[in-house]
C-alpha cells in the first residue's frame, strides 16, 4: 500500500520549446510509461528556463509522489534545474567525483568555465550517467511534509534522454510503483518509418499489451510488454510479416555493428562506389575505431564522368540504362572491386530529390548493387517514402549496409526487398 496516491508531474523545460522553435518530443513517451506503471499523471507542464519553473516546481510537491523535469541541465547561468532541485531537497550542489571524471575524459581541459556546472549535483542524489552527450541527468528524494517524493532530472536531447528513461529511470519506476519487475521484450526495427510501425502494430494488439517505441538514428527500438510471453512473441511474429523479413530483430541490435562484425569474422576488406549518397557509407562504416582492418576505399563518383574514369563504367552503359539503373550499379561494384584490394564492394545510385524523379524513376528510386570475389554479383532497387533528401541518402546509406550484410550472408536480395511494404 502505498500513503499518497501515485501522482506524477512532469516539466519539459525549455525555452526554444515554449517560443516554438523546438518542438516537444516527451510527453506522449514519458506520460505513456508512467501510465504504464500505475502513476496518474497530474500535470505535465512546458516551461521556459526561468523563475517559473521555481514556482511549479515547489507546487508539484505538494501534491505529486514523483516529478520528472527534462532540460535544463546545460552549462549556461539560465539552466537552473539542478539548482532548483537542490535548494528544494535543502542540500548543496557538490562536484560528482564521477561524473567529473566522465566529462574530463570526452572535453578535456574545456571542463573547465561554464562546463563544470554540468556535473555539479545535488548532495545525496544519484547520478544517471548520459552516454550520449556531457549533462548527466540524476535522482533521488525530497522530503515533504512527512512524506517522500522521487525526483529525476533528465536532459532536453531526445538521444541523450531515451536511453536513460529505458534503461535508468524505468526500473526506478517499477520499484516505486510496486510492480516490480514487468517483463518487458525489446526490438529493433529497421528501415520503417514510425508512423507505420504505430499502425503495424496496433493492427494485431492484443487486449493487456502496452508498447513504446524510442526513435534512433538507424532503426527504432519497440518495447512490448503485457499478455503472455506467447502472445507477444505471435504479436512479433505479424509485426514481421507485416513489415517483411529482417526488418524487425529481437534485443539492442545496430546493423551496422552486425556487419562490421561479420566483416572482421570473415577476414574481409571492403570499398564503397557511392553516387547519391556522397560518401555517406564510407563515412558509417569508418566512424567505428579500428575501421582499417574493414574498410579499404570509397569511390564517391557522383557525375557519370567520375563513374567512367574512376570505376571503368562504360559511357554506353550510362546512355543506354541512365546512371539510376541495375547495369549501372553492377558495372560500379564491380568496378569497386577492381579497382581495389577489397574483398567485397558496395554501389548506390539514385534520384535524392527533390527534383530529377521521372514517373519511371520518382523521387526516393535508388539502385544498389553487391559484388564479391566468393559470390555472384546481384543489384537490387528500393523507393523510399520521401521525407527530403537528407532523409532518403540516410536510409539509402543505412539500406546499402543493411543489404551488403544480407547478401555477405548468403541471403538472396531480390526475394527479401519485393516484400519489404513501408520503407
Amino acid at each position: 500500500m502505498h500513503d499518497t496516491p501515485l501522482n506524477a508531474s512532469l516539466f519539459i523545460v525549455g525555452t526554444e520549446i515554449t517560443r516554438g522553435i523546438i518542438q516537444d518530443r516527451h510527453v506522449a513517451t514519458i506520460t505513456k510509461e508512467l501510465t504504464r506503471f500505475g502513476f496518474h499523471v497530474k500535470r505535465v507542464l512546458i516551461v521556459p528556463d526561468d523563475d517559473e519553473l521555481n514556482r511549479e516546481f515547489l507546487y508539484a510537491l505538494t501534491d505529486s509522489s514523483l516529478v520528472i523535469v527534462t532540460g535544463g541541465l546545460g552549462p549556461t547561468s539560465d539552466d537552473m534545474t539542478r539548482s532548483i532541485i537542490a535548494s528544494a531537497a535543502g542540500v548543496e550542489l557538490e562536484i560528482h567525483p564521477e561524473a567529473y571524471k566522465t566529462l574530463y575524459e570526452r572535453i578535456g581541459e574545456r571542463i573547465g568555465g561554464a562546463n563544470l556546472r554540468q556535473v555539479q549535483i545535488p548532495r545525496g542524489f544519484t547520478v544517471i550517467r548520459n552516454d550520449n552527450g556531457t549533462a548527466p541527468g540524476f535522482y533521488g528524494d525530497i522530503q515533504q511534509e512527512g512524506r517522500k517524493v522521487t525526483v529525476f532530472a533528465l536532459p532536453g536531447p531526445p538521444r541523450e534522454l531515451h536511453p536513460m528513461l529505458h534503461t535508468d529511470v524505468l526500473p526506478v519506476l517499477a520499484t516505486l510503483s510496486g510492480t516490480g519487475n514487468v517483463q518487458r521484450d525489446e526490438y529493433s526495427i529497421y528501415l520503417t518509418p514510425e508512423s507505420k510501425l504505430e499502425e503495424v502494430v496496433a493492427s494485431h494488439a492484443f487486449e493487456g499489451l502496452t508498447w513504446g517505441t524510442r526513435v534512433q538514428e538507424f532503426r527504432i527500438s519497440l518495447y512490448l510488454s503485457g499478455g503472455s510471453q506467447t502472445q507477444r512473441d505471435n504479436l512479433v511474429q505479424k509485426i514481421g510479416e507485416s513489415l517483411g523479413p529482417h526488418l524487425i530483430e529481437k534485443g539492442d541490435v545496430e546493423i551496422i555493428d552486425r556487419f562490421v562484425e561479420l566483416l572482421n569474422t570473415e577476414h574481409l576488406v571492403l570499398s564503397a562506389a557511392e553516387s547519391c549518397t556522397g560518401g555517406l557509407i564510407g563515412k558509417l562504416l569508418t566512424d567505428r575505431s579500428g575501421s582499417s582492418s574493414y574498410f579499404d576505399s570509397s569511390f564517391v563518383t557522383y557525375s557519370n564522368r567520375a563513374k567512367v574514369a574512376m570505376l571503368g563504367v562504360q559511357g554506353s552503359t550510362l546512355d543506354r540504362y541512365g546512371a539510376v539503373s541495375e547495369q549501372t550499379v553492377l558495372a560500379m561494384a564491380q568496378g569497386a572491386l577492381k579497382h581495389s584490394s577489397s574483398d567485397l564492394a558496395i554501389a548506390v545510385s539514385g534520384i535524392a530529390g527533390p527534383d530529377g524523379g521521372t514517373p519511371d524513376k520518382p523521387v526516393g528510386t535508388l539502385w544498389f548493387s553487391f559484388a564479391s570475389k566468393q559470390r555472384a554479383p546481384s543489384a537490387v532497387r528500393l523507393t523510399f517514402t520521401t521525407y527530403g533528401r537528407a532523409s532518403v541518402r540516410r536510409r539509402g546509406a543505412l539500406a546499402a549496409i543493411f543489404l551488403a550484410y544480407l547478401y555477405l550472408s548468403g541471403k538472396e536480395l531480390l526475394d527479401i526487398v519485393d516484400k519489404w511494404q513501408y520503407i
